[in-house]
């Protein structure tokens, strides 16, 4: 089993923590509490719970139009693969601190 470096935010975290983890899908699913459903811009990846909205998990961050919900994992991706985090702890703080609830906004520039 391969492990890559990852950020678990849970909706309570300001900028949640940077962890190395398991790169399995059981471990993914232990963390966010369920099945998992991804969503990806350029060479980011942040894996959710497929269905925290109808389980009425708590507001995590915005991503364009639509709210993740519940405890998320912010990861790189080669390929097909989940793969390390691009960037280190203290941009993605910065991501987060500049760009309010809206993290995507950040990236796109």
């Amino acid at each position: 089993m391969s492990k890559i470096k990852a950020i678990i935010k849970k909706p309570e975290d300001e900028f949640g923590r940077l962890v190395e983890i398991e790169n399995e899908l059981e471990v993914f699913q232990s963390i966010v509490g369920g099945y998992i459903e991804t969503t990806g811009y350029k060479n980011l990846v942040i894996i959710c719970n497929e269905e925290g909205k109808l389980r009425g998990l708590q507001p995590n961050v915005v991503l364009g139009c639509d709210m993740l919900v519940g405890t998320i994992i912010v990861c790189g991706a080669s390929g097909d693969e989940f793969a390390d985090i691009p960037i280190d702890m203290r941009k993605w703080e910065q991501i987060v601190n500049m760009s309010g609830t809206n993290i995507w906004k950040e990236f796109e520039k």
